[in-house]
């Protein structure tokens, strides 16, 4: 018996090593590769672990994504942060991890060192305009695909008014917005449930 836990375990080890080496290259790939920050990565995400892998559900994006936005940090270091947990647990969040935000490091570290001598040549200027108009595409991208998942009706409508009204205009913290959100949903939940049990 002892000896057929060793072959499982010594089977399932190498599984589990592949699976986090394969986290690590893929956030790597999409730290190194997406300008903008955790919304702009929010396709190239989807694309690499539901597509991809199929580490996730289509649906479990939007999931991710307003878990990512609700808790403190980056939106996609905890994405990797997250999704590396469901396949591989809390080492696939290190790997995850690591491997989104060491592209970052590396390059910020290189680019501290001499940023500062470049900066005002007129082609690394251009070349940030045209980075800027990348993002913007990205982004866009990142919300029109959020907004095709995402279920449609008169609260979430309701709700998507509110929080761009709360945030654009009265300039109120995004943090509260999330939470004045969240409270509605689940009141709205709520009520829809207790509908439904007393037509019942």
């Amino acid at each position: 018996m002892q000896e057929s836990l060793q072959k499982t375990t010594d089977t399932n080890n190498p599984k589990k090593e592949h699976k986090c080496l394969t986290l690590f290259t893929t956030f790597f790939k999409i730290g190194a590769f997406t300008f903008g920050g955790g919304y702009a990565m929010i396709p190239l995400i989807q694309k690499e672990v539901v597509e991809t892998h199929k580490w996730i559900s289509d649906e479990d994006i939007l999931n991710v994504t307003a878990i990512a936005e609700s808790t403190p940090g980056p939106v996609a270091v905890n994405s990797a942060t997250f999704v590396g947990y469901k396949v591989c647990g809390p080492l696939g969040s290190f790997c995850a991890t690591l491997g989104v935000v060491l592209p970052s490091f590396l390059v910020i570290l290189l680019l501290s060192a001499v940023l500062q001598e470049f900066q005002s040549l007129a082609v690394v200027q251009y070349a940030f305009v045209g980075i800027r108009a990348a993002v913007l595409a990205l982004i866009l991208k990142a919300l029109i695909s959020m907004y095709q998942k995402c279920p449609k009706n008169k609260v979430s409508y309701f709700l998507m008014v509110l929080a761009f009204v709360l945030v654009a205009f009265i300039k109120t913290n995004a943090i509260y917005a999330i939470i004045t959100c969240g409270l509605i949903g689940l009141l709205s939940a709520y009520a829809a449930a207790k509908g439904g049990k007393n037509n019942d």
